[in-house]
């Protein structure tokens, strides 16, 4: 019987929200304020329509996890959080089976611009945030040195900067297996601060890593921060600015001075700043929640800088893996340790000034494993990299450097931010999309080459992340009329 669980069954909406009501009565009002209120649950891409996933794979899989799957929440805090990086070497904070659903709340690394709306009065987010001339709440930031006699501006040295929950480890996943994540939910994490009762916030960082900050008028380089008021009941569907304000020079607890955004969670002294209230007046930005970075751990590293993605997904940064969308994964190490993070309230393609608007989000999540062994003959035989599905569409990821890790030798992780080229990124997308076209649907490379020109749209994903990226979308109805 379905438990919410079977995104066939008829009355799955039904049966899913009932596990929403029912799932850790600790955390009920928040899913009535945030998931429940955010207009409920929208199908899932695998659901009612063409999908990378065969019936005879969907059956072989529903035999990797017991026949009823269970009900998993992990919250962010201090204790379920790494902040930068992904690791092979974790502890997971999570065990679950294939066909398990597990809620996972996200917190955004840039809520230091506005400590106020966006940790006071948060349990989970003032522990991450925690941050006295004693103490951090989270050391570690990023996949640098913690060695203080090496780093310069903190441990970690900021090299990665996402607050990353988890990770979640999937029973009986190796390497050669495809970790399939179908998003059920996504919804901003309401402020817990009394004062702003309903509503949530985001930071959009227009940065020194922004594709923009060497072409300002004038040359007049500045770094400015806009705080966003996200609709966090599910009546509106924007987000409206609510002041800017210039980077000043910031001196963290450990009395460190920050003359540019260097270093993630820095709490901002909004005593030295200036904030400018007329900003963006009449605006209203559509809202696309989404988690910016997804994905599973690498094997070529035990520390990997969360900010460029690789071949086992991480910072993709597009908006479209959000709600209802399937994400697929290859699996790189036991366990597969997928981590979720970066959460944002809307982005456009490119994410052009270096951040989306980062909003926390809570997100529930299905996560199907399909082995190594079952997948000869299927769509999924040969992935090798991430890939979206959506209800009706799928998209392949181009990087300038597929997998960088491995390209790039033991500097890797320095070496990829002087590599950034959209002719790279456009060149992989391409070289994706044809292989999909011709071993998924069995398009001739002549047929692939057409069909990529006249019904395959290629975007610009992001320029902002160290290795550039470039998505191929193809609709699914474009193949309705093939057997």
């Amino acid at each position: 019987m379905c438990r919410g669980d079977d995104v066939n069954c008829p009355d799955f909406e039904a049966h899913f929200k009932a596990f929403k009501e029912d799932i850790n009565p600790g955390r009920r009002d928040f899913l009535r304020g945030g998931v429940v209120g955010a207009g409920g649950l929208a199908a899932v891409g695998a659901a009612g329509g063409l999908s990378l996933v065969t019936p005879a794979l969907a059956q072989a899989s529903a035999m990797n996890g017991p026949a009823t799957p269970s009900h998993h929440y992990l919250p962010a805090n201090s204790d379920t959080v790494h902040w930068g990086y992904f690791s092979k070497t974790l502890k997971p904070r999570v065990e679950v089976d294939s066909g398990d659903i597990v809620t996972i709340e996200t917190l955004t690394h840039h809520a230091g611009d506005d400590l106020e709306r966006m940790v006071q009065g948060d349990e989970g987010a003032e522990s991450v945030y925690l941050w006295t001339k004693d103490k951090k709440g989270v050391e570690r930031r990023g996949a640098g040195s913690t060695d203080p006699n090496v780093y310069k501006v903190g441990s970690g040295d900021g090299q990665g900067v996402h607050i990353m929950t988890g990770p979640v480890y999937v029973r009986g996943a190796e390497p050669g297996d495809v970790l399939e994540v179908r998003i059920l939910d996504c919804v901003p994490r309401p402020s817990a601060n009394p004062e702003f009762t309903g509503k949530s916030f985001g930071s959009n960082a227009a940065a020194w890593w922004g594709f923009h900050y060497n072409d300002m008028l004038n040359g007049a380089k500045r770094e400015v921060i806009t705080i966003y008021e996200v609709d966090a009941t599910g009546d509106k569907s924007w987000a409206e600015a609510v002041y800017n304000f210039q980077w000043v020079p910031q001196t963290d607890p450990y009395g460190v001075t920050h003359t540019t955004i260097d270093y993630p969670g820095v709490p901002v002294d909004h005593s030295l700043t200036s904030r400018n209230y007329d900003v963006l007046k009449g605006i209203r930005v559509p809202i696309r929640p989404h988690f910016g970075t997804l994905g599973v751990a690498p094997a070529e590293a035990d520390f990997v800088d969360s900010v460029p993605p690789s071949y086992t997904g991480g910072n993709v940064d597009n908006w479209r893996i959000g709600k209802g969308a399937t994400m697929y994964y290859p699996v790189s190490v036991d366990g597969a340790l997928l981590s979720v993070g970066d959460p944002h309230a809307s982005q456009g393609d490119s994410e052009l000034c270096g951040t989306a608007i980062e909003c926390s989000l809570t997100g529930i999540f299905q996560l199907i494993l399909h082995k190594k062994a079952d997948l000869a003959g299927t769509p999924l035989e040969e992935m090798d990299h991430p890939m979206l599905e959506t209800q009706t569409e799928w998209l392949v990821h181009g990087f300038s450097v597929p997998n960088y890790l491995e390209a790039l030798g033991p500097t890797a992780q320095s070496d990829i931010y002087g590599k950034s080229s959209i002719d790279d990124a456009m060149r992989d997308a391409f070289r994706k999309m044809r292989k999909f076209l011709m071993t998924t649907k069995g398009l001739t490379e002549d047929e692939a080459h057409s069909l990529m020109s006249v019904g395959v749209d290629f975007g610009i994903t992001q320029v902002v992340d160290g290795n550039w990226g470039v998505h191929a979308i193809v609709k699914k109805d474009i193949f309705a009329g093939r057997a």
